[in-house]
């Protein structure tokens, strides 16, 4: 992992397309600014892992027979 120190109105560059913006800092609390291309799909942690537990629960045996009983 790359740890960096970043002010208020300070930015990080990844890939050539996506920028990570320091919008304000409250306490313990950062608010950062993404710009990234439409097609760059970006989530917070806790959603992304729901997302992943989800799609492997959809491809489970009971989700492949839930799709048969679906399609009849």
């Amino acid at each position: 992992m790359l740890a960096l120190s970043r002010k208020k109105n300070e930015a990080l560059i990844i890939n050539n397309n996506i920028e990570i913006t320091i919008l304000e800092v409250k306490g313990d609390q950062v608010k950062i600014g993404i710009s990234a291309p439409k097609e760059v799909p970006i989530y917070r942690k806790e959603v992304y892992i729901q997302i992943q537990d989800a799609n492997k629960d959809a491809v489970s045996l009971e989700g492949m027979e839930a799709l048969k009983d679906l399609l009849g």
